[in-house]
C-alpha cells in the first residue's frame, strides 16, 4: 500500500480536487495509540495493489500534523477521532469511522 503523506494545510484543497476524479481515503493516525497501529495494520494488510486503482490513500500522523488534522475535521464537517479514516468524493466527506469500526470493506463499498 503507497500512502501519500498529508503534512501542510495546502494539502486539504488538492485532496478536495482530486476527489472529483477518485475518492480520496484519509488515515489519520496518533503514532501514540495501540489500537490506532492495529487499525492502520488491519487495513494495510487487507489493501490489494488494485484497490488504488479506485481509490487514492492519504495518511496523516495527527501528532506531528495536529492543525492539519483539525482543519480536515472542519473542512468536511467530521468529528475529530483517533484513529479515523475519511472518504472523500466530489470534495466531501461521505464517509467515516474510527477505531475498531475502520472497515476495509465498508470503504471499498462506499468508493465504489
Amino acid at each position: 500500500m503507497n500512502w501519500e503523506k498529508i503534512e501542510k494545510l495546502a494539502q486539504i484543497e488538492e485532496l478536495k480536487n482530486l476527489s472529483k476524479e477518485k475518492p480520496v481515503l484519509i488515515f489519520k493516525h496518533s503514532t501514540r495509540c495501540s489500537i490506532s497501529s492495529m487499525a492502520l495494520d488491519r487495513l494495510t494488510r487487507n489493501w490489494k495493489d488494485s484497490d488504488s486503482e479506485i481509490i487514492k490513500p492519504y495518511y496523516l500522523d495527527l501528532i506531528s500534523y495536529r492543525q492539519v488534522s483539525d482543519e480536515i475535521a472542519n473542512e468536511f464537517g467530521v468529528m475529530h477521532q483517533s484513529p479515523q479514516v475519511i472518504l472523500i468524493k466530489d470534495g466531501r466527506a461521505t464517509y467515516d469511522n474510527s477505531h475498531m469500526g475502520i472497515s476495509y470493506g465498508d470503504i471499498l463499498a462506499e468508493a465504489k
